[in-house]
């Protein structure tokens, strides 16, 4: 258990990968605000089912985090744990993409995880403690055709993990960011068996990743145990990519 009850914010944190990190940090004391775009049902459900905290906002609006951020300070304190795990696919190829496909990709994936770190970092630098950990992809390290909208954005959260992870080092702040592989999501059940075969059969360990696994290294990026971990890039891909 946390030695205190800490504030985490979990963006897209109602459902798949997002649902299971708000659900595991809850579960180790932190006063949980999960944070969703649209789905009512699903967060009504999850809240329901867990007892976290939801809050409905798009994080790709500056002025939107601003606002329920304010929001959630007031109900739960400080904010000290910060996960982006927002994010969302438009794919097609290139040649063929539109420039709203990239731009709703890049601003819900990477536009808002500077929304959320920059309304949180003041606090966090005033205070002498964060934890800042966005969740990238393996096609942000390895590409992925049909995907340069994504890819683009995924890679952009490592770098932006890096710098951060420079300008928080001496203020008791570390920044990290995990690369999930295939992981059995909703989404990637899906998929069709066929397709879902070939991916498989791509992974040396057999088999997809489970997203307590990612909740798992979330957990431990939270806590002060963490505390020497910072501008780091953990790949959870059953050593399909390897950097």
């Amino acid at each position: 258990m946390t030695k205190h009850k800490r504030v985490a914010v979990v963006t897209g944190g109602t459902r798949g990968i997002g649902a299971a990190i708000s659900s595991a940090l809850h579960a180790e004391g932190y006063k949980v605000a999960a944070t969703y775009a649209g789905n009512d049902k699903a967060a009504a459900a999850f809240s329901e089912q867990t007892g976290v905290a939801t809050y409905k906002f798009d994080v790709s609006k500056f002025d939107a985090c601003k606002e329920n951020l304010a929001k959630i300070e007031k109900d739960l304190g400080p904010v000290e744990v910060l996960i982006n795990n927002a994010g969302i696919t438009r794919d097609g190829f290139l040649h063929k993409m539109t420039q709203a496909q990239w731009h709703e990709v890049m601003e819900t994936n990477l536009d808002s995880v500077f929304n959320m770190s920059r309304l949180v970092i003041e606090g966090m630098r005033e205070r002498g403690f964060g934890r800042i950990i966005s969740i990238s992809s393996i096609n942000g390290q390895a590409g992925q055709a049909g995907q340069t909208n994504y890819s683009a954005a995924k890679a952009g959260i490592i770098g932006f993990t890096k710098a951060l992870a420079l300008e928080g080092a001496s203020k008791g702040i570390t920044v990290n960011a995990i690369a999930p592989g295939y992981i059995e999501t909703d989404m990637v059940r899906a998929i069709s068996p066929e397709v879902l075969e070939k991916i498989v059969a791509k992974i040396p360990v057999k088999r997809l990743g489970k997203v307590e696994e990612i909740a798992h290294m979330v957990v431990f990026l939270a806590s002060d145990a963490s505390s020497f971990t910072s501008g780091a890039t953990f790949n959870l891909n059953g050593a399909q990519y390897l950097m």
